[in-house]
């Protein structure tokens, strides 16, 4: 599988999953179905696919009334004689949202599917097909892996602006053939208003699409629902779902800003004060709108380990669910930490045992940056860094545990890729620069926004030793899209040589920086 720097196969797809979208199906349900007419289901969220493996993956769709989830796989567009995979039943209790796992596909191949939509009591009155493609993640090394990542979407109040486009970024995105996605968190921001109109400073008027479930923070099942589909009237982000998988995980404003479990807000915004609700209600809706193969299950989480081939293995990390409170962070103990001592134990469970050239860390939130909450109006830490170079304290424990781990059992090619921060940079991170040192050297890289403000960098921490290599930010606080700093990061991987290349690219896939990893180095 040679990739492209350039559209190719899916900038051909783009143009043809409408006109796909139209096709007759031959048989369905043991009958000939007619076309999408009134009273018949209507999946117009589009299709998304989701935790893709060599041989499995999930794909989502929403309808707008009670309907059979019915997919038809096949290695080409024309479907003959397709495979066909009986789904759930949607309906009011999932917001009539929906997954169905194909198993038992070929590895490294493209799978072209559509999503049928029957009327629960007569199935031969169905909905028109909805189509999509993915790639299966390869067997062989030598096919390579390209993926892209980034984060935070639609926040603090810039949403889909129809005179820019909308969220061109996944346009750019899926211009360069990933194998899949990663969002690193704030895939939408529950408490952030969206505003028909905002004034730029420079008296320009930003325009929003707006809805009602936008129009307040998300407090409701339905205001959480609303704010995963407010994201999905956009063009480019359903076009991107409908060709490009996704790994997602969650960060804050999923519930609310910078959030912990037991808390207790004083925002005057909210009626619902009780953080451990809201987040129930917006973990229900996250996993009703993402195919994730870990969190419809009893007893479901987001962190989740996922192979993609001999080359990479991704694990996805969740610092929200089981962190403990934010706090200036000078403790000397800290049993709980940013991960608790479950998803810590599992981390260093699957490290170890993963056999994959190389292992990304995705961690939604940043290492050694930075990040305060001075939202109570304390010096309390949203993030690992708490600002004191010095020994690892608070959940600098915790991460200095992991490392230690990393180091001692030789771990080999582990790289950390985060959002949240909204720009983009590289940190390396060395012992003979640290407080602590009893690790191998890694890097962490960031960024993003995909779709929100941009943010002036964050100081760094030296009890890790990191070394901010490259930095994009702007000097001001919350730039509007409008005025750039939108990015998103590549790595590719290449199936001979087995290097991994970053490149840190903005909106229009400009790339500013490069950095080339050698296969087989404990840490990296």
């Amino acid at each position: 599988m040679a990739h492209s720097p350039f559209p190719g196969r899916r900038g051909v797809l783009r143009g043809s999953l409408a006109a796909s979208a139209a096709l007759t199906l031959p048989t369905a349900l043991g009958a000939a179905p007619a076309f999408a007419r009134s009273g018949r289901p209507r999946a117009g969220w589009g299709v998304q696919t989701g935790d893709v493996t060599t041989d499995s993956g999930l794909v989502w769709v929403r309808s707008d009334r009670p309907a059979r989830m019915i997919v038809e796989t096949s290695a080409t567009e024309s479907f003959r004689n397709p495979r066909r995979w009986h789904g759930p039943l949607l309906g009011p209790g999932s917001d009539f949202t929906g997954t169905t796992r194909l198993r038992g596909l070929p590895p490294g191949e493209q799978i072209h599917y559509r999503v049928l939509l029957a009327d629960p009591d007569d199935p031969r009155r169905t909905g028109e097909p909805v189509t999509g493609t993915f790639r299966t993640a390869s067997a062989k090394r030598r096919d390579g892996v390209r993926f892209v990542w980034s984060g935070d979407l639609a926040g603090q109040g810039w949403g889909i602006n129809p005179d820019l486009g909308g969220y061109r970024i996944y346009d750019t995105m899926a211009g360069l053939d990933p194998d899949f996605f990663l969002c690193s968190g704030d895939n939408v921001y529950a408490d952030g208003p969206i505003a028909p109109t905002v004034t730029l400073p420079d008296g320009r008027i930003w325009r929003n699409v707006t809805t009602e479930e936008k129009s307040k923070v998300a407090e409701t099942l339905a205001e959480f629902r609303g704010n995963f589909r407010y994201n999905l009237l956009d063009d480019n982000l359903r076009a991107f779902n409908a060709q490009v998988p996704s790994v997602v995980q969650w960060d804050d404003h999923e519930v609310t800003n910078n959030w912990y479990p037991g808390e207790i807000l004083g925002d005057g915004r909210y009626t619902e004060k009780s953080v451990d609700v809201l987040a129930a209600r917006a973990r229900q809706a996250f996993s009703e709108y993402f195919p994730i193969s870990t969190l419809r299950r009893p007893g479901g989480r987001v962190h989740r380990a996922l192979h993609h081939g001999p080359l990479l293995d991704v694990f996805v990390l969740d610092m929200r669910t089981h962190r403990n409170a934010n706090s200036p962070g000078g403790q000397s103990t800290d049993p709980v930490g940013i991960l608790g001592r479950e998803q810590l134990e599992w981390l260093k469970r699957e490290l170890s045992r993963s056999r994959a050239v190389w292992k990304v860390i995705a961690s939604d939130m940043p290492i050694g940056l930075v990040v305060p909450d001075t939202g109570d109006g304390l010096p309390n830490i949203e993030a690992v860094a708490q600002g004191d170079p010095g020994v690892p304290l608070g959940r600098e424990l915790q991460i200095a545990e992991l490392l230690r781990f990393v180091k001692h059992r030789r771990i080999t090619g582990t790289v950390w890729l985060t959002a949240d921060v909204h720009y983009t940079s590289a940190q390396h991170y060395q012992p003979s620069r640290a407080a602590f040192t009893d690790f191998e050297p890694f890097w962490e890289f960031v960024s993003g926004p995909l779709n929100a403000g941009a943010f002036p960098a964050n100081a760094l921490d030296g009890t890790f030793g990191p070394e901010r290599v490259f930095l994009k930010a702007p000097t001001v606080a919350n730039v509007s899209p409008a005025e750039g700093y939108q990015f998103f990061g590549e790595v590719d991987i290449d199936g001979g040589s087995g290097e991994l290349t970053v490149r840190l690219r903005e909106q229009d896939g400009t790339v500013l920086f490069t950095q080339v990893l050698q296969p087989g180095r404990v840490g990296q």
